[in-house]
C-alpha cells in the first residue's frame, strides 16, 4: 500500500518534503514505528505463493466436482430415506477430504519453509544503522541502500546516487539500463522518464544509491501488473499433462456413466439405485486424491533435495529438472575453483610491473559497480603489497556494462598533476580498442594474449589517459588511451570437474559451457575437463548466424565463448527449438534473461538477487555434483508421481469397465454404490505412501518426460488385463460357486481391493517385482489395507452396514488364488510393454 497520497506526486517534490510527509529521516525509521507501519500497510509482497490458511485449504477439498457428486449422491440417499447409504457416503467424503487436507497442508508447510530459506533480503536503515531485513518487512518511510545486483524491493525516491544504473525492462520494456539521480521532475512525467525514482521489480545494474520508500506491495507501479502476471503464469509441461490426463478420464467417465444408466433403465432397475451406482462408478474411475498425491510427492521430493543442498523455488521445476538433457553453465565456480587469484601484473612489454598493479588497485578499490572476484583479487593483491588510495580523489566513474566490457575511474591527485587521470580496466580486446597503438604493436600484444590464454590465464588489460578537468565524463572520453599493461589471473579447473561431467553424461545430460570469457582460456579449461575445445562458437560468430543456422550448430557445440547476455538467451532458445529440455546455471546479472528462458533456471545461494529470483532451483553450493544429486532426486520424484497416476487409473479403469460390462449380464449390480466408494477409498490409502517409494536405477539414469499417450496405453493394457480377470471372477462366482447377490458382491469386493493393491507392488518397477524392494511405508500400508479388506466381511455391524457377508473358506481361498494368478499375469505382461517402451 502507498503511505503518501499528496496533491502532487512524489517525484515532482523535493526529497525533504516527501520525507517530512512520511515522518521519515535520512537515518531511517526506528523499529517500533516500522512495526506499526507493517501492521497498517501489510507485508511488502505482491505474490500469491503464501500458504493457504488451514480453513481455506480444508474447504478447497470440497470444491472438487467429484466430491460434489458424492455429496449429491448422499442427498439423494437422504431423500429416499437410505440413511445408512447416506452416512457411508458422507463418511467416505469426509475421510477423503481430511486425508487430502492433511497431506496438502503438510506439503504446503514444507514448501513454505523452503521458500523462507531463500527469502529476498534488503539493506535498510533502521535505528540509525544499516540492517539486513527480509524485503517483505520494508514499509513506506524506510530508507533502503541498493547496489549492483540487487532487486529494487519497493517504489521509492532516490536520495543519493553514485553511478546508479537500473534495468527497467520488466516495467517499461526498455532494454538499456537507465541512470537514476536525485532531483525534481514535472508532475506529468511518464513512468519511463522518472529518473529520480526506482520501482519494485527492477534491478540495479551498477553503482549504489539510498532510496526513500514511498509505496510497497500492491500499491507500487508494478504491484497490480505483477499480481495479474502471476495469476496467469505459463502452464508447465507437467501441469499440461495432468490437465490432458483429466480430459481423458472425463471422456471415459461420461461414456461409462451414460452406458450404465441406459442399460439399467432398459433392464427396469430402480432409478435411484441406478443413479447412485452410476455416480459411484464415475467417482471410482477418478483418482480424486490426485492433487494431494502430486503435492505430497513433489513436496517430499523438494525436502529430499533440500537435504542434498538443492532448494526448489517452484515445485513444478522438479519435473523439468528430471527432464533436463542439456545443462548450460558458466565455467567459473562450477567447472573451476571459482577463487580468482592475481598471478602477475605486467607492462606493455610483458615484464613484471608494480606500477600496473598500483593503477589497477586504484581502479578496483574506488569502483562502486558490480562486485566481482577479479576486483576482489586485485584489492587483495594490492593490500598484500602495501598499496592504498591515499592521495587519490575519485572524480567520476564510467560504470561497467556488458557491451563495452570495461570500467573507467577518473581520479585527481598524486601523479595526475593539474589534470585528471582516467584509469580503464576491462576485457583485453575491448581495452585495446580504445588505445592509440600502431599495427605491429597491436599484433604483438594480441599474439601474447593468445599465448597466455592458451596457458589458462585470464587476462585483463589496463589503459590510462590524462585529460583536462571537466564536471562529468562519459563513454566518449574512452578514446586515445595509453596501453599500460595487463593483469593475469588463475582459476584452475576443479579436480572433480571431469568426473562430474562424466556422471552427468551417464544421466543423459550433456554439458555446454556458455561464458563471456575469451576463447583461449575457455578452450584450455575445456580440454582439462574432457570437453571438446574445437567444438566452439564465439559471440562474434553467433551474431552473424541466422536462427536456423544456430539451431543446427548449437547441438554440436560444447563451448560458447565471448558471448553477451542476449546471446546466452538465443543459445538456450535454439537448443529448446531442437527438442531439448534445457537447464541454465547462472549467478550474475547478465544471466537473468537466459535463466528466464530455460526450461529450468538454476542459480546458487550466493548469486546476485536478480539471478536468484529468476531461478527455479537454487544450489546451496556452486557445485555440479550437488546438481547431479538434485537431478536424481527430481527424477525419483517424477517417477513416483507417474506411478500413482498410471497404476491407480489402470486398476480402477479395469474394475469400472468390468462393472459396466457386467451390468447388463448380471441379475443384480456387481457392487453397491457404497461398496464402490469404499473400494476406491481403501485402494487410494497406500498411494499416499508412493511418494516415499524406492525407484529403479534405470528410471533415474535417463531424462523423463510427461507423455499422456504413454499413460493412456498403460491404462488400457493393464486395465484390460484386470478386466479379463474380473470377468473370469464373475464367471467363477456365478457358475462354479452359484453365489447369491451378497456373497458375489463381498467376494468381488475383496478380489477388487486385493488386485488393486497387488498391482501396485508389481507395476511399481519395470523389472521383476521380486528383485525390487518397495519403500517401507508403501509395503506396510499395502499390507494393512489388504488385511482390512480380508477382515471386513467378518466385521459384524460394519460388514452389515456395507452389505457384506462372511465368505466360506473355500471361496476365500479361491479369491486369493485369483489374486495370485492376476499378479503373475501382470508380471508377464509388463515385460513386452516396457521392452517396447525402451
Amino acid at each position: 500500500m502507498t503511505a503518501v497520497a499528496p496533491a502532487s506526486p512524489y517525484w515532482s517534490r523535493a526529497a525533504g518534503e516527501v520525507m517530512a510527509e512520511l515522518g521519515a529521516s535520512a537515518g531511517g525509521l526506528d523499529s517500533a514505528e516500522a512495526a506499526l507501519r507493517l501492521q497498517r500497510h501489510g507485508a511488502n509482497t505482491v505474490d500469491g505463493e503464501a500458504q493457504l490458511a488451514a480453513a481455506a485449504l480444508l474447504l478447497r477439498q470440497f470444491a472438487s466436482p467429484l466430491v460434489q457428486i458424492l455429496v449429491f449422491a448422499a442427498i439423494v440417499s437422504l431423500v429416499v430415506r437410505e440413511w445408512t447409504d447416506a452416512a457411508i457416503i458422507l463418511v467416505i467424503v469426509a475421510g477423503s477430504a481430511l486425508l487430502g487436507f492433511v497431506q496438502e497442508y503438510r506439503a504446503g508447510a514444507a514448501v513454505a519453509a523452503l521458500r523462507r530459506r531463500l527469502a529476498l533480503t534488503v539493506q535498510v536503515r533502521r535505528d540509525g544503522s544499516v540492517r539486513t531485513l527480509p524485503a517483505a518487512e520494508v514499509v513506506p518511510g524506510d530508507v533502503v541502500v541498493l547496489s549492483a545486483g540487487h532487486l529494487v524491493p519497493a517504489d521509492g525516491l532516490v536520495l543519493e546516487a553514485r553511478d546508479f544504473l537500473v534495468g527497467e525492462a520488466s516495467l517499461t520494456g526498455e532494454s538499456y539500463p537507465v541512470e537514476k539521480q536525485p532531483g525534481v521532475l514535472p508532475a506529468g512525467t511518464a513512468l519511463a522518464g522518472r529518473t529520480n525514482c526506482v520501482f519494485l521489480g527492477t534491478s540495479v545494474r551498477s553503482g549504489s544509491a539510498s532510496v526513500l520508500v514511498v509505496a510497497t506491495g500492491r500499491g507500487t507501479a508494478l504491484g497490480a501488473v505483477a499480481a495479474r502476471l502471476q495469476a496467469r503464469a505459463p502452464e508447465t509441461e507437467f501441469a499440461r499433462g495432468i490437465r490432458q490426463f483429466g480430459y481423458l478420464l472425463l471422456r471415459v467417465m461420461v461414456v461409462m456413466v451414460v452406458f450404465v444408466l441406459a442399460v439399467n433403465q432398459m433392464l427396469g432397475r430402480p432409478m435411484i439405485e441406478s443413479l447412485l451406482y452410476a455416480v459411484a462408478l464415475a467417482v471410482g474411475i477418478s483418482p480424486e486424491l490426485l492433487p494431494a498425491i502430486v503435492s505430497v510427492t513433489l513436496s517430499r521430493g523438494a525436502r529430499a533435495m533440500a537435504r542434498g543442498g538443492v532448494i526448489v523455488r517452484r515445485l513444478e521445476a522438479i519435473e523439468n529438472l528430471g527432464s533436463m538433457d542439456i545443462l548450460c553453465t558458466d565455467k567459473t565456480g562450477t567447472l573451476t575453483a571459482g577463487e580468482m587469484a592475481l598471478d602477475a601484473s605486467v607492462d606493455a612489454e610483458g615484464r613484471p610491473a608494480e606500477a600496473v598493479l598500483r593503477l589497477a588497485y586504484v581502479n578496483a578499490a574506488l569502483e562502486t559497480g558490480i562486485e566481482n572476484p577479479l576486483d576482489a583479487a586485485i584489492v587483495a593483491a594490492g593490500k598484500a603489497h602495501g598499496l592504498d588510495t591515499e592521495g587519490w580523489t575519485k572524480i567520476d566513474e564510467i560504470p561497467y556494462d556488458f557491451m563495452r566490457r570495461r570500467l573507467t575511474i577518473v581520479v585527481a591527485g598524486r601523479e595526475a598533476g593539474a589534470q585528471h587521470l582516467m584509469i580503464t580496466k576491462g576485457a583485453f580486446a575491448n581495452v585495446l580498442a580504445v588505445c592509440a597503438l600502431d599495427a605491429p604493436v597491436r599484433e604483438r600484444l594480441e599474439s601474447w594474449y593468445r599465448e597466455k590464454g592458451g596457458e589458462g590465464f585470464r587476462v585483463l588489460a589496463l589503459a590510462t589517459r590524462r585529460i583536462a578537468p571537466k564536471p562529468r565524463y562519459d563513454r566518449a572520453d574512452e578514446s586515445g588511451m595509453t596501453f599500460a599493461g595487463c593483469l593475469l589471473f588463475v582459476d584452475p579447473p576443479k579436480p572433480t570437474a571431469g568426473s562430474i561431467i562424466r556422471d552427468l553424461a551417464a544421466l543423459g545430460i550433456r554439458i555446454k559451457v556458455i561464458t563471456g570469457d575469451n576463447r583461449y582460456v575457455a578452450a584450455h579449461v575445456a580440454a582439462a575437463i574432457g570437453l571438446d575445445p574445437k567444438a566452439m562458437l564465439t559471440g562474434e560468430q553467433i551474431a552473424r548466424l541466422r536462427e536456423e543456422s544456430l539451431w543446427h550448430l548449437a547441438e554440436t557445440t560444447d563451448l560458447f565463448v565471448e558471448v553477451d547476455p542476449q546471446q546466452k538467451e538465443r543459445i538456450v532458445r535454439a537448443l529448446q527449438r531442437t527438442g531439448h529440455a534445457v537447464g541454465f546455471l547462472g549467478d550474475g546479472i547478465n544471466d537473468a534473461p537466459a535463466l528466464h528462458a530455460a526450461d529450468v533456471g538454476i542459480s546458487v545461494d550466493q548469486a546476485v538477487d536478480v539471478a536468484r529470483e529468476s531461478a527455479d532451483v537454487v544450489l546451496l553450493q556452486p557445485d555440479l555434483d550437488v546438481l547431479r544429486r538434485g537431478v536424481e532426486d527430481g527424477r525419483r520424484t517424477f517417477a513416483n508421481t507417474l506411478k500413482y497416476i498410471s497404476i491407480t487409473t489402470s486398476s480402477t479403469f479395469g474394475n469400472m469397465v468390468s462393472m459396466a460390462l457386467a451390468t447388463p449380464l448380471l441379475p443384480f449390480l456387481p457392487l453397491a454404490a457404497k461398496q464402490i466408494l469404499l473400494n476406491n477409498f481403501l485402494s487410494d490409502l497406500p498411494s499416499v505412501a508412493i511418494s516415499a517409494d524406492n525407484v529403479d536405477a534405470e528410471r533415474v539414469a535417463s531424462a523423463q518426460r510427461w507423455d499422456v499417450g504413454e499413460v493412456r496405453r498403460f491404462m488400457l493394457v493393464f486395465g484390460l488385463v484386470s478386466t479379463v480377470f474380473d470377468l473370469l471372477t464373475f464367471a467363477l462366482l456365478l457358475r462354479v460357486f452359484a453365489s447369491d447377490e451378497a456373497t458375489f458382491q463381498t467376494a468381488w469386493f475383496v478380489v477388487s481391493v486385493l488386485t488393486e493393491l497387488a498391482v501396485v507392488l508389481v507395476l511399481r518397477t519395470h523389472g521383476p517385482a521380486l528383485r525390487s524392494v518397495p519403500g517401507r511405508l508403501l509395503a506396510w500400508t499395502t499390507l494393512a489395507v489388504g488385511l482390512f479388506a480380508l477382515w471386513i466381511p467378518y466385521a459384524g455391524t460394519l460388514a452389515v452396514a456395507f452389505g457384506f457377508v462372511p465368505l466360506p473358506a473355500h471361496l476365500l481361498l479361491a479369491t486369493l488364488a485369483i489374486v495370485a494368478a492376476y499378479m503373475l499375469t501382470v508380471e508377464v505382461a509388463k515385460l513386452p510393454f516396457y521392452r517396447r517402451r525402451r
